[in-house]
């Protein structure tokens, strides 16, 4: 450990923190903006932060963002996520010699979600969405109803997009449990930092339990009886069956994988939009109006007593409500662009200057300080001012 705390003289400055292994993870996890933006007024553009045992070099500057993504050969995304995948959500590793060919054929798999094969999707999402809205929310006696919106949100948007993709029961045309099974992915999903950092999950009291138990509704033999399966999970379920060597539950597990990925970001991000549009009255009518108005061209009067069903074609046609959920995101989202050194290496930032990275360290992008950079968005954190609002087609491009 001590090699790493020597610097070398062309290496950006290091953050490490007073706890061993720990580092500045928890300053980091509680305000993760706060904790850059105050680093980079200190430190500069470009700084290395030991966080749970990695050392993160943090690119700060994001007319450097270009730079970093050429360095293909010395910096790969593929090593991060074919290591730390399988150990968050319990599955062997693809690439290694057991499964030839798997890893290929699970990215090629991706290409169903892509293209015209987003239209039939599209279509069963619609479909599951006003199935779920009509039983549980639209079918009462018109008395108010008071509750969280984020629960709204979540619960709606996650058994729509389970049914989506992983198809209706034998009998009937939902899933039994879903609430249960939504509040123990909720408790998975709150580990899942620690889970990507590393972290052993059995220092996370019971979330490996929680996990089998989530991997457990994927099994084939219970998988086997729903239908209306999108083609992209029968094609993985394909893949998967092609190789003995690949046990059920690991099957389960990847099948796992993806319901994190459909709905651990869609979730919050959905409650994210809702929320900025009620609270701000004047884009909320503009978005209702556009979406009015796009039906009435399609021959469709709107009623409230009518499920509404609107096309990838039609959908593409809304550009307020696509402008208001890019707003949202770029308030919420606090995604990293990840990539690890394959060797130790001279990063050339610019023509001028270069650091010093060594192999395993990982490059981290963090985009939310060009979201919230006053510089490029007048008061960035308010929603609401000229530059957010949808005055007019424009306004997409501009944000």
């Amino acid at each position: 450990m001590f090699w790493l705390s020597c610097r070398k003289h062309d290496e950006p400055p290091l953050i490490k923190g007073w706890i061993p292994f720990i580092g500045k993870a928890l300053e980091f996890g509680k305000d993760a903006h706060k904790f850059l933006e105050e680093h980079k007024r200190k430190y500069g553009d470009v700084f290395t932060v030991q966080i749970a045992g990695k050392y993160m070099t943090f690119i700060m500057d994001p007319l450097l963002y270009p730079s970093i993504i050429k360095q293909g050969r010395q910096l790969d995304f593929h090593e991060f996520t074919s290591k730390v995948a399988p150990l968050t959500f319990g599955y062997p590793p693809v690439l290694s010699s057991k499964f030839p060919g798997l890893w290929e054929q699970i990215k090629r798999s991706f290409q169903l979600l892509q293209g015209d094969h987003l239209m039939p999707l599209t279509d069963s999402m619609m479909g599951n969405l006003m199935l779920v809205f009509r039983q549980d929310h639209l079918d009462w006696d018109g008395d108010w109803r008071r509750g969280s919106l984020y629960e709204f949100c979540s619960s709606v948007m996650f058994e729509a997009t389970f049914l989506t993709i992983y198809g209706k029961p034998a009998t009937g045309s939902r899933h039994r449990g879903m609430d249960n099974m939504r509040k123990d992915f909720n408790e998975f999903d709150n580990m899942f930092p620690f889970l990507i950092a590393q972290i052993p999950i059995w220092l996370l009291g019971g979330t490996k339990a929680i996990r089998q138990k989530l991997i457990s509704y994927f099994l084939p033999q219970h998988m086997s009886r729903w239908s209306n399966t999108s083609q992209f999970i029968r094609r993985r379920s394909e893949l998967f069956d092609q190789h003995d060597k690949l046990k059920d539950v690991d099957k389960a597990a990847h099948h796992f994988a993806i319901l994190w990925a459909s709905v651990g970001n869609t979730v919050p991000a959905t409650f994210w939009a809702t929320y900025f549009l009620v609270s701000q009255p004047e884009a909320l009518k503009m978005v209702r109006q556009e979406i009015i108005d796009v039906l009435r061209d399609s021959g469709i009067k709107f009623s409230t007593d009518k499920d509404v069903m609107l096309s990838k074609e039609q959908l593409d046609k809304l550009i307020f409500l696509e402008s208001s959920i890019n707003e949202s995101l770029r308030l919420s989202s606090a995604s990293m662009n990840i990539r690890v050194a394959q060797e130790d290496f001279s990063l050339r930032l610019d023509n001028d200057r270069s650091v010093g990275v060594r192999k395993g360290d990982i490059v981290a992008l963090y985009p939310q300080s060009l979201h919230l950079d006053p510089e490029i968005y007048e008061d960035p954190q308010t929603a609401g001012d000229r530059h957010q609002l949808p005055c007019d087609p424009l306004w997409k491009k501009r944000v």
